[in-house]
């Protein structure tokens, strides 16, 4: 499976994240991740995602093993290593390799095409394979199987691979997430969507109904297949923070079967940005709203600006952690979440590139920490496609940011 070299490269990079892991400063975060996620902050949290930069911060060549397979693992040990040793943030290293549960689903009767894109890493377009609300009835409820043999043959692998150095844990599904606009755009066509709720406005309500169904059903497969896996631990939550709690699971958790209301779950509508608070609020909140009202806690929102819709995101069952996206205008929102909610802010990608000015990234962070001073804040710094081969920059974007509240909370 492995080469007795590429073998001892894995084995040693484990035993790193080991030694990172049982750090005093682990603990430290953990508890400092409860507090936060129990709306009892002690200072703003920093998680840093350098996600399509990470080609740029450990580029091929820095890896040592040569299997394929040997080397997507490398990967997995290198990146929170390397997080450790260059960012200032809050991201928690844990001697736990997961082995997750091979889980099948047949989909929903009609796969999505789209344009392909020109540029590595580019946009594509949408060619609709839903034209007319008769086009709906193809669409089927999807079925949920389980391959046992397969998981526990994966959890054997890994666990002679690093049983003795980490804890390897069997997951089902822990990053519970619903994203029906999405499917319905990737099925029908941006633009066309744009348009439904104008001119198809009974279709569209169609689908969400039928989506909304499904995914109720896929959750039902999911609990009776015993198939999800707790997710108050380091697992990472709706497009922003990670979910250590004390909050959940809830009483009368029975650790052989967990249910949904000992979850953190979410959901998004990235694709109504441009739309009005009364469209997004007839359109898709209610779907999502009583998808996640099983949910023990939830989050809401990704990239898409919330301000003006924020009253109706307060209505969500359980809703805890808020996305606030780059372009969200953050002094209305800070006066809106005040202290009752996760204030998720996502600040501007675009500062790693282009004329890289820290004394601009200084102003432009320290002007949200003022005016979020009274918030449960986290800063989410993602969506980073590139850091134009300066890796440096994520280090001083986390030092500036770390001095900022070292200066305000001390």
């Amino acid at each position: 499976m492995f080469t007795q070299a590429d073998r001892l490269i894995l084995r040693d990079l484990a035993k790193r994240i080991a030694e990172l892991a049982a750090l005093p400063e682990m603990a430290e975060k953990r508890a400092l991740w409860k507090r936060h996620n129990s709306l009892q902050p002690a200072r703003p949290m920093v998680l840093v995602f350098p996600e399509g930069s990470w080609d740029e911060l450990l580029p091929q060549s820095k890896y040592r093993c040569e299997g394929e397979w040997a080397r997507r693992i490398e990967a997995y040990l290198r990146m929170p290593a390397y997080g450790y040793e260059h960012f200032k943030s809050d991201s928690v290293v844990e001697a736990i390799w997961s082995v997750g549960k091979t889980i099948h689903q047949t989909g929903w009767g009609l796969e999505a095409k789209w344009q392909p894109k020109t540029e590595a890493h580019g946009s594509y377009t949408y060619d609709p394979v839903i034209t007319c609300a008769a086009d709906l009835k193809k669409l089927q409820f999807p079925e949920v199987t389980y391959d046992a043999e397969g998981s526990e043959r994966h959890l054997a692998i890994m666990q002679d691979l690093f049983g003795d150095i980490l804890d390897v844990q069997f997951k089902g599904s822990s990053n519970v997430s619903f994203h029906l606009m999405g499917e319905y755009c990737a099925w029908r066509g941006l633009e066309q969507a744009m348009l439904d709720m104008y001119e198809e406005p009974e279709m569209l309500h169609d689908a969400m109904a039928f989506l909304e169904e499904g995914h109720h059903r896929i959750m039902r497969q999911y609990a009776d297949l015993n198939l999800f896996s707790l997710n108050n631990d380091v697992t990472y939550h709706s497009s922003g923070g990670v979910g250590y709690t004390d909050e959940l699971p809830q009483a009368g958790f029975d650790p052989a079967r967990v249910r949904p209301c000992d979850l953190w779950a979410s959901a998004e509508a990235q694709e109504m940005a441009q739309v009005s608070p009364a469209m997004h609020a007839e359109f898709i909140l209610p779907y999502e709203k009583r998808l996640l009202a099983p949910f023990g806690l939830n989050g809401y929102g990704c990239c898409e600006d919330l301000t003006r819709k924020l009253d109706d995101v307060f209505t969500i069952p359980q809703i805890r952690r808020i996305s606030i996206a780059p372009w969200a205008n953050v002094d209305i929102c800070a006066e809106k979440l005040q202290n009752k909610y996760i204030f998720s802010w996502k600040p501007n990608p675009a500062y790693l590139v282009g004329d890289f000015d820290l004394e601009q990234t200084r102003q432009y962070v320290g002007h949200t920490l003022d005016v979020a001073k009274d918030c449960v804040l986290e800063i989410i710094l993602k969506d980073t496609h590139t850091c134009q081969n300066h890796p440096e920059r994520f280090d001083q974007w986390t030092q500036v940011v770390d001095e900022l509240l070292r200066d305000r909370v001390g």
